[in-house]
């Protein structure tokens, strides 16, 4: 568990603020891309911060058929619709609103996450968080985590703070989630406040604070704006007139050398051409076991170039 820092040390200050684009993937999922454009690159150790949120189902209907990655973790999130999850490792199963999918790509996964609906709201969020070198290369891992076991701090003005990853001190209550991540010490929060409401939220004072906000605005940051703020000790966040929904996420950099070709994040370009000839190559794809229809044509160039460009 975190030790938090009980001396001083200055409050946490906006460094920048940035919009999310508009971005498309998988088979035509619209999206909101927040980390991972031209403008905002990564934030070590985040590679991507997507949001998707549609009521119409052109607009998510064709999910995000089968495909491959290596090298880091995905985390899905979901607050409205439901999704479907396979993968290689005989993992299946739907998440819903507030359930969380934790998934270490490793050396290799295959796996989809296709709409479990064919109509209404389908919203949440999709993260990939990089792996150090030490780790790229071990087994792939999958954990669900229901919503009903993501410890929830409530507010005394009516808001609250859902904790699915990391040790926090919520206004002086410590929360600790569910995934524990040594290497990269993630903290990922959800948090909801009322109209004019403010919590104290306090991690790891070394490691910069991401806050994005999904609907409403706070006194720094609209709709659809990523802000970036310094170490600190704690980080002050108070909800606009309309009061405000956001998340906030937080790592421990890794400090190496990143290389990535579409669904492959590694520390070499060597490795990366290892990654693609390894997924062109039917004897790794038995290997893996994947569940479906895979051929090595599946996963040539041209498909691996489209995935999550």
């Amino acid at each position: 568990m975190t030790a938090f820092n009980h001396t001083h040390v200055a409050s946490r200050e906006l460094q920048l603020s940035t919009p999310g684009m508009p971005a498309s993937d998988g088979d035509g999922v619209k999206m909101t891309r927040i980390i991972g454009t031209p403008q905002l690159d990564m934030l070590d150790p985040f590679l991507l911060l997507d949001a998707f949120g549609s009521d119409k189902p052109l607009d998510y209907i064709g999910g995000f058929p089968e495909h491959p990655h290596r090298g880091f973790e995905t985390i899905t999130y979901m607050k409205a619709g439901r999704m479907r999850h396979r993968d290689h490792m005989g993992n299946e199963g739907v998440i819903g609103a507030g359930d969380v999918q934790w998934m270490t790509a490793g050396a290799g996964v295959l796996h989809s996450e296709m709409p479990e609906q064919e109509q209404g709201l389908m919203h949440g969020f999709q993260i990939w968080l990089n792996l150090p070198a030490a780790e790229k290369m071990e087994p792939a891992a999958y954990q669900e985590i229901a919503s009903a076991s993501v410890g929830e701090q409530l507010l005394p003005k009516g808001g609250e703070v859902r904790v699915i990853a990391g040790d926090v001190r919520i206004d002086d209550v410590v929360q600790q989630g569910q995934i524990v991540n040594a290497s990269t010490q993630p903290v990922f929060l959800d948090t909801k406040l009322l109209a004019g409401e403010s919590v104290k939220l306090d991690f790891d004072s070394s490691q910069l604070a991401q806050v994005y906000v999904y609907k409403g605005n706070t006194d720094s940051l609209m709709t659809r704006e990523l802000g970036v703020y310094a170490e600190g000790d704690s980080l002050v966040l108070t909800a606009g007139p309309s009061g405000v929904e956001l998340l906030v996420l937080s790592g421990q950099k890794i400090n190496e050398p990143i290389v990535q070709y579409g669904p492959f994040v590694m520390n070499t370009a060597a490795q990366i051409d290892q990654a693609i000839k390894d997924f062109q190559s039917p004897h790794f794809l038995e290997n893996l076991k994947p569940f479906g229809v895979v051929g090595s044509q599946y996963f040539g160039l041209d498909k691996i170039e489209n995935i999550c460009k």
